[in-house]
């Protein structure tokens, strides 16, 4: 994630800042070109960025809400931004405690069509396409409802999300449970995009052939996989695999890889705008040091994504052991699951997809 500042006083901003803490000035996120605006009455419910050109925006529909800060250029027509216009289904907010979850998702929600965009990847809601396009839906089962099964997932374009995901104590009890060392919201957000690209850039992009190669036969009986998973005595993850959950299916262990390389660019990148540089004081210790100077969702290719994460894992679960914490990044890259990642990374960087510093719109 990149790191921003006031363009009316200069201070420090991050992505999901909506009023500078120093000056006061109102704040908003323009997704065509990756900026956060300050920002100053316009009339109405217009707002015009202090920095120029001066150009002139609304703020989305579920701003009022306290859920987003994105930003529709005034001209345009859509009352919800690039990313709330993904939205079919919200949180009943009649129900206590469901806003509060709802800010947590679209948080999560957020950060992930922030770097499908920095990739340049294709992103349309099913009205905008109605074959291709992608659709989110918040549910519960709540007393008034009881007879619905909500269940993560995605089917057709449609992501499904538990809302209970965005409880913190829920979450960690399915953590817990499930024996998963790994369990975050924005995790979720990013696995089950990873099901709807799969469909887009493998399946419709014509790579079913060389997808196999790598992950194995998706042909194989899905719900008697997930069977055979969900009974098996939980074990550690088997090395050519992400996670223990990509053991499952071939789908799921693209799912799981396609969600871990977004973590991997998006920490490069925040890693990238804090300017951090790992250079142990130790001997012998060249494997370690890197410079991390690089635009990660448009590297000069896959090995050198490679060459700055090792280090840079390294270093923060030995801050987190320091701490008393278990480790921040608690996988093992090996061979073979560097090559789904090589794979996933060669995907996304198509000359059709090919990203860019401006390849939000």
């Amino acid at each position: 994630m990149k790191l921003f500042s006031c363009q009316r006083c200069g201070t420090l901003l991050y992505f999901e800042n909506t009023q500078c803490e120093i000056c006061l000035s109102i704040l908003g996120f323009v997704p065509e070109n990756a900026s956060l605006e300050a920002l100053v009455p316009a009339g109405g419910d217009s707002w015009t960025a202090v920095a120029p050109p001066g150009e002139t925006f609304r703020f989305c529909a579920n701003a009022r809400h306290g859920v987003c800060n994105w930003l529709v250029a005034a001209e345009r027509h859509e009352a919800y931004c690039r990313a709330c216009r993904l939205n079919r289904t919200t949180p009943d907010l009649s129900i206590a405690g469901n806003l509060q979850l709802w800010r947590r998702l679209e948080a999560a929600k957020h950060r992930l069509v922030y770097g499908l965009l920095r990739l340049g990847l294709p992103l349309a809601n099913l009205i905008e396409d109605p074959q291709g396009g992608l659709a989110f839906d918040f549910l519960a089962a709540n007393a008034a409802d009881h007879w619905r099964n909500v269940s993560t997932g995605h089917m057709n374009g449609v992501v499904t999300i538990d809302i209970a995901e965005a409880d913190d104590a829920a979450r960690e009890r399915q953590r817990t449970e499930m024996q998963e060392p790994y369990r975050a919201l924005l995790g979720h957000f990013r696995h089950e995009a990873g099901h709807h690209y799969w469909e887009r850039l493998v399946r419709d992009g014509n790579r079913l052939e060389s997808f196999r190669k790598v992950f194995g036969d998706e042909r194989r009986d899905y719900t008697s996989a997930l069977t055979a998973h969900y009974g098996a005595a939980k074990e550690t993850t088997p090395p050519c695999y992400v996670s223990r959950y990509a053991s499952a299916h071939p789908w799921e262990d693209f799912a799981e890889t396609w969600a871990h390389y977004l973590h991997i660019v998006d920490t490069l990148e925040t890693a990238a705008a804090f300017g951090i540089t790992i250079a142990p004081r130790v001997t012998d210790a060249r494997e370690y040091a890197t410079a991390i100077d690089f635009d990660a969702y448009c590297p000069p290719g896959f090995d050198v994504l490679g060459a700055a994460w090792h280090p840079l894992t390294s270093a923060v679960n030995n801050l987190n052991q320091s701490m008393g914490q278990p480790d921040l990044y608690p996988f093992v890259l090996t061979p073979a699951v560097q090559g789904k990642l090589r794979f996933v990374h060669g995907l996304i960087h198509t000359p059709a997809n090919a990203p860019g510093t401006t390849s939000m719109s």
